[in-house]
């Protein structure tokens, strides 16, 4: 941030403070007079989270002067933590929302020359990704895109048959989802012989930090032949809406330093590659401590240094260039304007395993099955666990293409990929683990095993 943001989002905590009357509380229950509080003193403030914030004060009192008829929807979140929360929005938040789709739409995929079938792949109710998607969608078909937008939501059949119909009336086909209920998508089309490759494919994903090689496998069998350009990813939440999406500059960039051995923690501070998204720093503010991610927005119920459960930084993309330089990273093409602002994250440490007091990360699996020759007959999706016993030991059970026989996938070589990436990747497993203990017990599931991978709901990758 620069001086003046610094001042804006001073300005802004200082007004939420004296005109919420929970954050005035919350202040105030820390020992901080809200009437008196200093713009410069933001990046002091105590951090809220939910248990210590959203679930610590009725919701009418989260909203400005205590009103709750600034509310005039709900969505929920996905309830990845344990249980679903209610997040209150206006029903102009679409409108509001719509630029970093605007910017994935336009810059990367063209549709403001293209005609462009929009199909909308995330769950439909109250869950925030499939209705706030459709009112984003809706905005830039009012507003000058060449969009059809179809809405079938997680229904693969659906799905295919709403493809099958108007993609061939497009110039090209988007779909917008969760990464492994796409790859789902683009893989049970492909067994039902839909063509991926005549309909100009495009993916938006949202949910969770993938790997280039995962991106780029998802992409052939799309038959997809640019990912910079034909993918992005967003950063998206119940609690604050979409805030920060991925951009061609930034995926070459993150390309790059992914294919440089050793970058990855020169640049963004660790082995593990996150996702790199720009976000606009006049409608929010990212700030750290400790590699853990604050937001400040404002919105029905305002924030001020939120954390959403997520590790990661931000920076200025030339500051990241910067970076890159320093690593020996190949030079990407430059953003237009070197000052955006770009978030990285890694995901969030809730969904880490431990053993032996390391952590083990599901990214790291990821990058385990996607290098063995057992990867081409696996959806992408898998589950660890520990199993107990006298020793500990690391369990990963992966998901098998529909229709594909569990006994005719070859896993010989799978516990040696998975404990390649382990050491590679991660220096607790490797030094703390049991030496004899490091190799991954490795099983497979038929596809949509329903104790493992049932269908219709967000696939947690960790088991406890």
């Amino acid at each position: 941030m620069n001086d003046t943001d610094d001042e804006l989002w001073g300005r802004f905590a200082t007004e939420v403070a004296r005109s919420v009357p929970a954050y005035g509380r919350f202040l105030a229950d820390r020992g901080i007079d809200a009437s008196s509080l200093d713009p410069s003193a933001l990046p002091s403030l105590p951090a809220m989270d939910k248990p210590g914030y959203i679930s610590a004060y009725p919701l009418p009192e989260r909203c400005r002067d205590g009103d709750p008829h600034t509310i005039q929807m709900i969505s929920t979140s996905s309830g990845s933590s344990g249980v679903p929360t209610v997040w209150p929005r206006r029903v102009d938040d679409g409108e509001r929302a719509a630029a970093p789709f605007r910017r994935v739409f336009t810059d990367a995929f063209g549709a403001d020359r293209k005609h462009t079938l929009a199909v909308v792949c995330f769950p439909l109710g109250s869950w925030v990704g499939g209705l706030y998607t459709l009112d984003c969608l809706q905005h830039l078909a009012r507003t000058g895109l060449k969009l059809t937008l179809a809405a079938p939501g997680n229904n693969i059949a659906a799905i295919l048959q709403t493809v099958r119909a108007l993609a061939p009336l497009a110039d090209q086909t988007v779909l917008l989802g969760y990464p492994p209920f796409l790859k789902d998508v683009i893989d049970a089309g492909r067994t039902d012989g839909v063509p991926w490759e005549r309909y100009g494919m495009h993916l938006v994903f949202a949910g969770e930090v993938f790997s280039e090689t995962w991106r780029d496998e998802v992409c052939r069998r799309a038959g997809i032949t640019s990912p910079e350009t034909a993918t992005a990813g967003l950063y998206g939440t119940a609690d604050a809406g979409v805030l920060a999406h991925e951009t061609p500059a930034s995926i070459r960039l993150r390309r790059s330093v992914a294919s440089t051995p050793g970058a990855a923690e020169a640049v963004f501070g660790s082995r593990r590659l996150p996702s790199l998204m720009r976000y606009d720093s006049g409608i929010r503010r990212f700030d750290t401590a400790d590699g853990e991610l604050f937001l400040t927005t404002d919105g029905v119920v305002p924030l001020v240094r939120y954390t959403l459960g997520d590790t990661g930084g931000a920076a200025a993309y030339s500051a990241l260039l910067r970076r890159c330089a320093e690593a020996g990273v190949p030079a990407t093409a430059p953003e237009p304007d070197m000052s955006e602002r770009y978030v990285w994250l890694f995901g969030r440490p809730l969904f880490a395993l431990s053993m032996y007091g390391a952590n083990i990360y599901p990214e790291t699996i990821a990058a385990g099955l996607e290098r063995d020759d057992a990867y081409a007959d696996l959806t992408g999706k898998f589950v660890m666990e520990i199993v107990e016993g006298e020793q500990p030991r690391l369990r990963v059970i992966a998901e098998v293409l529909p229709g594909r026989p569990v006994s005719d996938v070859r896993t010989d070589t799978t516990s040696l990929s998975l404990l390649t990436a382990l050491r590679e990747q991660n220096g607790e497993y490797a030094n703390y683990v049991p030496e004899h203990l490091q190799p991954p017990l490795f099983e497979l599931r038929p596809h949509a095993d329903t104790a493992y991978f049932p269908t219709g709901v967000k696939h947690r990758y960790t088991r406890v």
